[in-house]
C-alpha cells in the first residue's frame, strides 16, 4: 500500500477532531477573555519588578518579558496539563476497546486526535491574543505593554518551526497522560499532578530565564521548556543562530524519546486493559 494511503486514516482523524473543536467558538472567546485578564495582571507584576533596582541585571528586557507573557497567554492551550478528554471518556465508557480492533496503529490514532484537539484550541486564541496585545494595545497608546514583533525574519521563521515542534512535543506529553488514564481507568489523579508541574516548568507562570541562575541548564534541558520557553526565546532573539538550532534539536529529541516511551507504555497498557462500562 502506498504511503499516502497508509496515512489517510490519520489525516482524516486529525482533520475531523480539528474541525470538531473549531466549532466551540464561545469557549475560545471565553478563554481569550480570561487569558487577557491574567496576562494584564502578569504584565503589571513584571512592570513593578523591573521598576526596582533588583531587575537591573535581569537576563531579558521588560519588553521581552511582556512579549513572553502575551505569547504564553496566547499559547496557553498548548500546555499538556490534561489528557485528551475524548480518550478519558472512552476509558470510562469502555469504548477504548474499539481502538484495539481498528486496522490502524492505536498510538498514532490517539496521537493525531490529540494533536488536532490541541491545535484547534490554540490557533483561534493565539490569533485573538495577537490582535489584542499586538495591534489594539499600541493603537490605545499602550505600546510599552504590547506584544512586540519578532526580532527579525530569521527569528520569525525559527519561531514558526519551533511552534510546530512544540505542538508535536505537547501531543507526545498528552499521550503519556492518556496512557496513564487508561492504565488507572481514571484521569483525575494524573491531571491533578500534571497541572502545577506544567505551569511552572513550561515558563507559563514566569519566564524560565528569570528563575535562579543555578537552575538554568536543568530548566532549559527538561522537556516542558520545549513547549513554551524555547519558542518564546527564539521569537525575541534570545536564542539565535546555533543556539536556536540547538533549541529546535532539543524539541525534536524530546518528542522522539517521549513517542518511543509512549508506544512502549501503550503496548503494555493495552495488553492488560480492563474494559469498564458497556
Amino acid at each position: 500500500m502506498a504511503p499516502r494511503e497508509l496515512l489517510r486514516p490519520y489525516r482524516a482523524a486529525f482533520a475531523s477532531r480539528f474541525l470538531q473543536m473549531l466549532q466551540y467558538r464561545t469557549a475560545a472567546y471565553a478563554g481569550f477573555a480570561t487569558q487577557c485578564w491574567w496576562g494584564g495582571i502578569k504584565v503589571m507584576v513584571l512592570a513593578a519588578f523591573y521598576a526596582g533596582a533588583a531587575a537591573a541585571d535581569a537576563p531579558m528586557s521588560l519588553a521581552q518579558a511582556i512579549t513572553y507573557t502575551w505569547l504564553a497567554q496566547g499559547l496557553l492551550a498548548l500546555l499538556p496539563w490534561t489528557g485528551d478528554p475524548e480518550v478519558a471518556q472512552a476509558v470510562r465508557t469502555g469504548a477504548v476497546a474499539y481502538d484495539r480492533l481498528r486496522p490502524v496503529d492505536a498510538y498514532a490514532l490517539w496521537f493525531v486526535r490529540s494533536a488536532g484537539w490541541i491545535a484547534a484550541r490554540v490557533l483561534p486564541r493565539v490569533a485573538l491574543m495577537a490582535a489584542f496585545a499586538g495591534l489594539a494595545l499600541p493603537l490605545l497608546g499602550l505600546h510599552d505593554w504590547a506584544w512586540q514583533p519578532p526580532a527579525g525574519v530569521a527569528a520569525c521563521l525559527g519561531f514558526a518551526a519551533s511552534a510546530l515542534l512544540a505542538l508535536l512535543l505537547s501531543a507526545s506529553l498528552v499521550m503519556l497522560l492518556n496512557i496513564a488514564a487508561a492504565a488507572a481507568l481514571n484521569e483525575r489523579g494524573i491531571n491533578a499532578l500534571a497541572v502545577p508541574a506544567v505551569i511552572v516548568l513550561s515558563g507559563n507562570l514566569l519566564p524560565l530565564a528569570l528563575l535562579p541562575d543555578a537552575w538554568q541548564t536543568a530548566l532549559l534541558l527538561q522537556p516542558l521548556a520545549g513547549v513554551m520557553d524555547i519558542p518564546a526565546r527564539i521569537y525575541f532573539g534570545q536564542l539565535a543562530g546555533a543556539q536556536a538550532l540547538a533549541g529546535l534539536g532539543l524539541q525534536c529529541g524530546w518528542t522522539l524519546l517521549l513517542v518511543a516511551l509512549g508506544r512502549a507504555a501503550m503496548r503494555r497498557t493495552l495488553r492488560r486493559l480492563e474494559v469498564q462500562g458497556g
